[in-house]
């Protein structure tokens, strides 16, 4: 097996990794507010809770920025706005880098 085809199925098999800890992080996520309705947290709890709403939150608006950046706008006269290059376009001119 050549070094590119190894490469690739180990970053394949770690990316497989990472989304299972992101859906042990959710389920975990979903028991800590079943547990909050019912018994009650402890505050360790209410910190994890907390904690792992603000990594959900940031990675849902990551995706979402990350799909937005593979955006093409079709203006009424044709031309396309590439939604990457407008946003670049735009912290150049608010002189931001």
């Amino acid at each position: 097996m050549n070094n590119l085809v190894k490469f690739d199925l180990q970053f394949l098999r770690k990316e497989r990794k990472e989304k299972a800890m992101n859906e042990k992080k959710i389920e975990r996520i979903n028991e800590l507010y079943h547990k909050s309705k019912g018994e009650g947290l402890t505050e360790e709890e209410k910190e994890e809770q907390q904690k792992l709403r603000q990594e959900y939150i940031a990675s849902v608006r990551n995706n979402i920025r990350s799909q937005l950046d593979h955006v093409t706008v079709v203006n009424p006269d044709g031309t396309k706005v590439d939604m990457r290059k407008a946003k670049k376009k735009r912290s150049i001119q608010n002189g931001k880098r």
